[in-house]
């Protein structure tokens, strides 16, 4: 049971797990999964951690077909600047492994950022705590239980 799990049961959402046998050779954790479950890419979301104007750590929640566009977020948080956190910060702050990095259970409390994407779908698919491991949620659930707000993420 991983602290994204125990977070949502909390809160009482409605969610699903989907396990898989995670390939250490992949280069792509998120693809990997769609693949593996037999989802669209479109429907598998990747959580990731930048750093806003030099001073403090957001999540951004995309598709894994996506690349994340730093301007974009920048603005969805009402910052000047926005650069990928390195792989320690994000370790220390979230308390998840990269390539299992959930965006609910996080040791740190953070803003969250998902792409409006996520609407089109009624569920969508983010690491449930590790890699081999996704739940399926609502998009809602990401207001509902992160305060998460939709925004435009995607660089075009």
């Amino acid at each position: 049971m991983t602290p994204a799990i125990k977070a949502l049961e909390k809160s009482k959402v409605g969610f699903s797990i989907h396990e898989y046998h995670h390939d250490p050779a992949s280069e792509s954790y998120g693809l990997e999964a769609a693949e593996k479950l037999a989802v669209v890419p479109d429907r598998v979301f990747k959580t990731l951690v930048v750093m806003l104007d030099g001073k403090e750590f957001a999540v951004g929640i995309i598709p894994v077909s996506a690349l994340l566009s730093m301007k974009q977020i920048a603005k969805a948080a009402g910052a000047k600047k926005a650069v990928m956190a390195d792989k320690q910060a994000v370790e220390r702050i979230t308390g998840y492994v990269l390539g299992g990095v959930s965006p609910f259970g996080q040791k740190k409390s953070l803003k969250t950022f998902i792409d409006c994407t996520a609407e089109n779908h009624s569920s969508i698919y983010v690491s449930a705590g590790r890699r081999g491991l996704e739940m399926e949620v609502a998009p809602d659930v990401f207001k509902t239980v992160l305060r998460a707000n939709f925004f435009n993420l995607i660089q075009e």
